[in-house]
Parts: C-alpha cells; structure tokens; sequence
C-alpha cells in the first residue's frame, strides 16, 4: 500500500491543530489533566512528550517496516512497540535527572509514566494504520508532540487564572478543569474543515 497524498505542511498543522492527538482524540488526559496544574512542570512534561513522540515514531516506523512486516512478525507490534517507547524514555529520564534536577523532581512519577501514554503509543499507531512514510511518519510525530505540548500548556495557563477567579464551588477543581478542556477541544476542532489528515 502507498503512503497517502497528504503534503507534510498540511499534515503538520492537522497534527497540531484539527488533529490534536490530545484534544480531537483525547489521548493522554490523564498526565494532561494532573500535571496542568503548574505551568512550568506542564512545560517540561510537554517538551518530554514532543522528544519522545519524535524519536519514537521514526523509530517504531523503522521497525514495523523493516522489520515487523517483513519478517510477518505483526503479532509482535505492540510489544516491540512499547519497548522502545520505554527505552526512549528511560534515556529521556535520565538526562532530564542529569541536566534538570527540579524538572526532574517536578514531574515525579509522570516521567516514567511517559512510556505507558497512550498519546505516544496512539500516534504509533497511526502512523501504521494510515500507512504514512518515514518523513509523513515524523512530520506526524513532531507535530503530535507539539499539539500535545500546546495543548498542557495552554491548559495549564488557564488553570492558573481560573484560581484566582471566583469559580462557583460546586465547580472548582475538576469540574472546572474538564469544562475548560471541553472548550478547548472546541476550539481546536474549529480548524477542522481547513486541515484533515483522516
């Protein structure tokens, strides 16, 4: 099967925008929603996400079409999958540890949590089933990663005005978080009839 026609600047701002693997198909809300609640630990997490979404979907393309299809090894896909996600971010990790100690004490558990993001193991996945080639397949991942990254941290930043506006108590807290992240997914598919990567 050929790669589709898509030229790789639409296919950019679809990634970001109209198809933001976060806010079009809600991939990866849990960090998303955890971590928005600091604007510099949502940076730093979001920055994380775009490295690990770049290097592992070139990666994992490599694999599945070198090695995974050829050798009809499909059953195997997740798994292999998954392993370099985890290796990847295991590097990641370290570093972060090494460069960025408060980052790296900011993000906590949500670091390593990386490797079981279904954003990441999402936009895989895509690139597989749409049949994308090596440079749609980056393309995609980078501006996955900066969609997802967009997204934390717009949320984040509006997290920190919502404290200190007069939020109705029953709404505070998560009410308030998923209305304004359904708001946000609004926007975002507001660009939809301009961009479609489908």
């Amino acid at each position: 099967m050929n790669a589709p026609d898509i030229a790789l600047p639409v296919l950019f701002f679809a990634s970001i925008f109209t198809s933001n693997i976060l806010l079009a198909n809600f991939l990866g809300m849990c960090s998303f929603i955890t971590i928005s609640s600091n604007l510099r630990s949502a940076h730093g997490l979001g920055l994380a996400v775009i490295v690990v979404m770049s290097i592992t979907s070139i990666i994992n393309w490599l694999l599945y079409t070198f090695v995974i299809s050829v050798y009809n090894l499909e059953f195997l896909g997740f798994i292999i999958f998954i392993i370099v996600i985890a290796a990847v971010v295991q590097m990641l990790e370290m570093v972060i540890e090494r460069i960025s100690p408060p980052l790296y004490m900011a993000l906590g558990i949500f670091l390593p949590l990386i490797t079981v993001n279904c954003a990441i193991l999402g936009v895989v996945l895509f690139i597989q089933i749409r049949n994308y080639s090596w440079d749609q397949a980056l393309i995609f991942g980078i501006g996955s990663g900066i969609g997802w990254w967009l997204a934390i941290v717009a949320l984040a930043a509006i997290r920190q005005k919502i404290d200190k506006a007069p939020v109705p108590s029953g709404l505070k807290g998560a009410g308030i978080t998923l209305i304004t992240i359904g708001l946000m997914a609004m926007a975002f598919l507001g660009f939809s009839g301009m961009l479609s990567v489908q």
